[in-house]
């Protein structure tokens, strides 16, 4: 096997300008390597990335509407409540003498209740949609690293073999030791 990559090595370096060999630098070939597996990912990757972003945004959407009739039933209660408070408030004009303390106490009950509820309401409406970006933000994140080592893997498993890969690990070792006795 080694006299077989010794030939080709001897090709690489003795053929004629304009025609072709082997390239058996492989600092030089790695950029071109790393693009190309680059461009296969974006090319394949690009329709399952859209798939799962749709159905992310179809998720929030439906989470956002929710929420919006979440909010819409608590202010037809806010204007249930005005309409009460103003009952309240004819009651308080007849009522006054004997208990104007008492209504006003459970006007301010009832104006902060809804206050409270809203609020809660809109809180969690905020954190539904933080969550969810959050979470979709990670998946995708999760899925383009997976598919991203499965082709960097495949890829180093079909391109190395083992006699290879030691004498290229043989040949850098040497050539950093002879950068080194250079610079000392």
């Amino acid at each position: 096997m080694k006299n077989i990559t010794d030939s080709f090595l001897c090709f690489g370096y003795w053929l004629p300008a304009g025609s072709f060999g082997f390239n058996t630098d492989i600092l030089a070939t790695n950029p071109i390597n790393l693009s190309v597996v680059l461009g296969v990912l974006v090319f394949f990757g690009k329709g399952v990335l859209s798939d799962l972003l749709d159905n992310r945004k179809q998720k929030i959407l439906r989470t956002i509407r929710n929420s919006e009739e979440l909010r819409e039933g608590a202010v037809e209660q806010l204007e249930k409540a005005q309409a009460r408070l103003r009952k309240v408030e004819t009651e308080a004009d007849r009522f006054r003498v004997n208990g104007y303390s008492e209504i006003e106490r459970e006007k301010l009950n009832l104006i902060n209740s809804i206050y409270t509820t809203l609020e809660q309401l809109e809180n969690y409406k905020n954190e539904t949609i933080h969550f969810e970006q959050q979470r979709v933000i990670n998946q995708v994140r999760q899925r383009v690293l997976e598919q991203a080592l499965q082709g960097a893997l495949g890829t180093l498993n079909s391109c190395l073999n083992n006699e290879l890969h030691l004498r290229t690990v043989s040949a850098n070792i040497d050539m950093f030791g002879t950068m080194k006795e250079k610079n000392n």
